[in-house]
C-alpha cells in the first residue's frame, strides 16, 4: 500500500496547529503499520537544511511556476518529498502569513502549486517513479489536489480529504478554476464555486473519493448548522463517504511517568508525586504554594472559539472559592486583558503566561488538579487527552472530539469506575461554572478522585489504533474501482 501523505505542516520541521501533529504522528505510525507513506510538503526556508537532490522536476503551467520535487526524510524516518519553488516558499515568516502577521498575498497561488504538484504525482503523467494507491489531502491548502485528480484521464490513486477544523475554508475571490487546472465547468455549485468565489476545500470536499475528520461527533456536527460553516449541505450530501476518526496524541512525549519537562515522575500507581509538580508550579507561576487549594489549568489559543472568554469571565470567581488558575495561551486581545487583569487583582491565585512554551505546557498538564477546555467547538483536541493521560481530569464542553475522548462523570460513571473527566452542555458561564462545581465535589472525595484519575490515566490514545483505522480506510478504498 502506497500513500501520499499532502499537507502544509508537518512536526518537528513546520507547526502552526494540530495539523502538523497529525502529519508527523499519523505517517510515522502508517509506516509502523507497513504502508508506504511519504509525506508531501512545501519546501519552505527553514527546511533548506533538510532538503536532499531532486528527484523530479514539475513543469510550468499557464498559471503556476515550475517547481524541483526535492527528497528528504523526516525525523520519525518517515520519507519526504518537499516542492521547490523558490519564488513562493523561500521568504520569512510562517508558512500562512508574513513575519508580521498578515496573510501571504499570494497563499492561493502557492497552494494550488503545492495542490498540482500533489496531483501530478498520483496520476498517469506523474514525473515521478513512485506512485500512490492513495492520495490522502488535508484542509483546504491540498483540496484542490483531488479535483485534479477527479478530472485526470487513466489511472489514477483514490483521493482521502482529511478536514481537520472547517472553519478553515481557503475562500478567494473570482474564478479560479484556471489556477487549480481545472475546467470551467468546475466553477458551480456543484463543484468548486462558494458564493461567488473559489473555496479550495470544497473542491475537496466535492470530488474526493472518500472523507474524513478528526473524531466521530465532529462528523457529525459538520452535516449541519452553524458547525456546517456553510457547508453542510455538501457534507450531509457526501454523510455516505464521511468517516470520523479521533486524533491520537504522541504517548512517548507526553508521558508522565517518563516526562523530562516536569519536577516529578509519576504513574497511575505513585499519583502522590502528583503534588510535587503542582507545588514547583505554583512556585514558578508566582502562586501561592498551598496543595490544598484545587487548581485549575489551561493551555490554549486565547479565543472565543476555545470559550476562552468564559474563562476570563470567571476568574475572580475562581480566585474567592478559594482555588487557582493558571493559563498559558495567546490569541484576543480582549481576552488576554482581561486575564491580565484578574491576575493583578489575585497575584497569588491567577497567573497568566501569554505565548507559548512547550515545558510550561507539560508543567501545567503535570502541576494543575482540573483541566478547563470550555470550546464553543473542537474538531478534535489533544489537551483532554494530555490532561487523562496526566491524571488531571478535565473540564470540557460537550462537542465534537472532547465528546469521543472524555467519559463524563454521572452517579453511574463514578460507580462503574469508568469517568475519566466532567463534561457540560452549554457556551456559558453558568453551564462551566456548575461543572466545575460538580468536579470540585469530586475532588472533595480522595477516594473517588483517585479513581476518576487514573481511569483516565488508562486510556490508550496512542496512535497505533488510529493508524490501524486509516490503513483500513485506505484499503476499503483501493479495493474499489480505480485505484492505481
Amino acid at each position: 500500500m502506497r500513500v501520499l501523505f499532502a499537507t502544509s505542516e508537518c512536526v518537528p520541521w513546520v507547526k502552526t496547529g494540530g495539523l502538523a501533529d497529525v502529519a508527523g504522528a499519523l505517517s510515522a505510525a502508517l509506516r509502523r503499520d507497513g504502508i508506504d507513506v511519504r509525506v508531501l510538503m512545501p519546501a519552505y526556508r527553514s527546511l533548506a537544511a533538510h532538503a536532499n537532490r531532486a528527484v523530479a522536476a514539475i513543469d510550468a503551467t499557464a498559471q503556476l511556476p515550475a517547481a524541483a520535487l526535492l527528497d528528504a526524510t523526516l525525523p520519525t524516518g518517515v520519507p519526504a518529498l518537499l516542492v521547490d519553488c523558490p519564488e513562493l516558499f523561500d521568504r520569512d515568516g510562517g508558512p500562512y502569513q508574513a513575519a508580521n502577521g498578515v496573510d501571504h498575498e499570494d497563499n492561493a497561488t502557492r497552494f494550488a502549486l503545492l495542490s498540482h504538484v500533489a496531483a501530478r504525482l498520483s496520476i498517469d503523467t506523474s514525473p515521478f517513479r513512485w506512485r500512490p494507491d492513495v492520495l490522502h489531502c488535508n484542509d483546504w491548502q491540498t483540496a484542490p489536489a483531488v479535483a485534479r485528480v477527479h478530472y485526470a484521464a487513466g489511472r489514477r490513486a483514490k483521493t482521502l480529504l482529511t478536514i481537520h477544523n472547517l472553519a478553515f475554508q481557503g475562500v478567494f475571490e473570482g474564478d479560479l478554476t484556471p489556477l487549480l487546472g481545472l475546467p470551467r465547468d468546475a466553477f458551480g455549485i456543484e463543484g468548486v464555486e462558494y458564493y461567488g468565489k473559489t473555496s479550495f476545500l470544497k473542491a475537496g470536499l466535492v470530488f474526493a473519493d472518500a472523507l474524513s475528520t478528526v473524531s466521530p461527533t465532529y462528523a457529525r456536527e459538520i452535516q449541519r448548522a452553524p458547525l456546517g460553516m456553510g457547508l453542510e449541505g455538501v457534507l450531509a450530501r457526501r454523510r455516505d463517504v464521511l468517516t470520523g476518526i479521533l486524533n491520537g496524541i504522541d504517548d512517548e512525549a507526553w508521558n508522565p511517568s517518563a516526562d523530562a519537562m516536569v519536577d516529578a515522575a509519576y504513574d497511575a500507581a505513585t499519583l502522590d508525586a502528583k503534588v510535587r509538580n503542582k507545588i514547583a508550579l505554583q512556585r514558578e507561576l508566582g502562586l501561592e504554594p498551598r496543595d490544598d487549594r484545587p487548581l485549575f489549568g489551561v493551555v490554549s489559543r486565547l479565543t472565543e472559539q476555545k470559550g476562552s472568554d468564559l474563562v476570563a469571565a470567571l476568574a475572580d470567581r475562581i480566585a474567592a472559592l478559594p482555588a487557582q488558575l493558571a493559563v498559558l495561551g495567546s490569541g484576543d486581545a480582549r481576552i488576554t486583558a482581561q486575564l491580565e487583569a484578574a491576575a493583578q487583582r489575585h497575584p497569588r491565585s491567577i497567573a497568566r503566561r501569554f505565548g507559548f512554551d512547550e515545558g510550561l505546557a507539560h508543567r501545567i498538564e503535570a502541576g494543575a488538579d482540573l483541566f478547563l477546555m470550555p470550546s464553543r467547538f473542537e474538531p478534535c483536541g489533544l489537551n483532554q487527552m494530555y490532561s487523562q493521560r496526566y491524571g488531571t481530569p478535565p473540564i470540557a464542553r460537550a462537542t465534537g472530539g472532547l465528546v469521543d475522548s472524555i467519559v463524563d462523570a454521572t452517579a453511574r460513571t463514578l460507580d462503574d469506575g469508568s469517568a475519566t473527566g466532567f463534561l457540560f452542555p452549554d457556551a456559558t458561564e453558568a453551564s462551566l461554572w456548575s461543572a466545575m462545581m460538580r468536579a470540585l465535589d469530586v475532588y472533595a472525595k480522595p477516594q473517588r478522585w483517585r479513581a476518576l484519575q487514573r481511569a483516565g490515566m488508562k486510556r490508550d490514545f496512542g496512535w497505533a489504533p488510529r493508524a490501524s483505522e486509516y490503513a483500513a480506510l485506505y484499503r476499503r478504498l483501493v479495493g474499489g474501482a480505480g485505484g492505481a
